[in-house]
């Protein structure tokens, strides 16, 4: 259901949905930027935002997170936070990934706080659209009331074979995701091709996380219910208002790659300008 990524400046490797591996072009050297996402989380959600990036140099490449989309087959009951943590340092490591730009939406900011520091010397920037990172001992469900995470218990047990959390109407979802800016071809492309979130990436808790480097960037995008959080002062959150991050607004709802996808690249080549 949510999604994630990876970032620029070497590459940008995106685990909201897609990965960029960024060319040199026009005198700017980049490197790979990686998005990652909820269980929405393919690629055809970022395919605008993919665009208008490689309009200004970058060049994106595809990271589908086990059980999700085209790699549904893939996934099972055993699918959890660790199997996507492990794809994404999988990936960067196989390609040979240096300069590594994280970029995590929704969900996605879990698995990308684990894997951000066993990157090591390959992660140089990590960006969080309308998400944080997880503290250790956390998981996804503690974001949620008790009783909306009975409920996602109940749906998974009554329509997901115990293991497979269903996309939930529009009018849960926005309960706690804005739809702000998402008209109804959008709202319908999320409806009919949304698959299942594997219940263990919501379910398993984050283990101790080993903390990126002293010089690894810290970025954050914030849509506009974060936003509100933020300037409330909300005491968890209070850290990113503070170096070492740097702070982007972006006003619009949580699907900023689907209702200003042009507005997110440019924010997102600004960070790693």
């Amino acid at each position: 259901m949510r999604h994630g990524s990876l970032g620029i400046s070497g590459r940008i490797l995106s685990c909201i949905d897609f990965t960029l591996p960024t060319a040199p072009t026009s005198g700017r050297s980049h490197g790979h930027l990686r998005t990652c996402s909820r269980r929405l989380g393919r690629g055809w959600a970022w395919e605008d935002t993919a665009r208008a990036l490689r309009e200004r140099g970058h060049t994106a490449l595809p990271l589908t997170l086990t059980g999700l989309a085209e790699h549904a087959d893939q996934g099972g009951p055993e699918t959890d936070l660790d199997t996507h943590i492990a794809d994404i340092t999988g990936f960067a490591e196989r390609n040979g990934l240096r300069e590594v730009t994280l970029v995590a939406h929704s969900y996605a900011a879990a698995p990308v706080t684990g894997s951000a520091g066993r990157l090591g010397d390959r992660l140089e920037r990590v960006i969080y659209v309308d998400s944080a990172p997880f503290a250790a001992g956390m998981c996804m469900l503690d974001l949620m009331p008790p009783q909306a995470a009975d409920q996602l218990r109940q749906q998974v047990d009554a329509s997901g074979d115990g293991w497979r959390l269903p996309m939930p109407p529009f009018e849960v979802l926005g309960l706690s995701s804005s739809l702000d800016g998402l008209d109804e071809g959008q709202r319908n492309a999320l409806r009919t091709r949304a698959t299942p979130q594997p219940f263990g990436t919501f379910t398993q808790r984050l283990a101790d996380p080993a903390e990126p480097g002293p010089g690894v960037d810290r970025v954050l995008i914030a849509c506009r219910d974060f936003t509100g959080l933020l300037e409330a002062g909300v005491p968890m959150l209070t850290y990113l208002n503070q170096p070492p991050w740097r702070r982007f607004d972006l006003p619009t709802g949580h699907w900023p790659m689907l209702s200003a996808p042009a507005e997110l690249a440019r924010v997102l080549d600004k960070a790693v300008s």
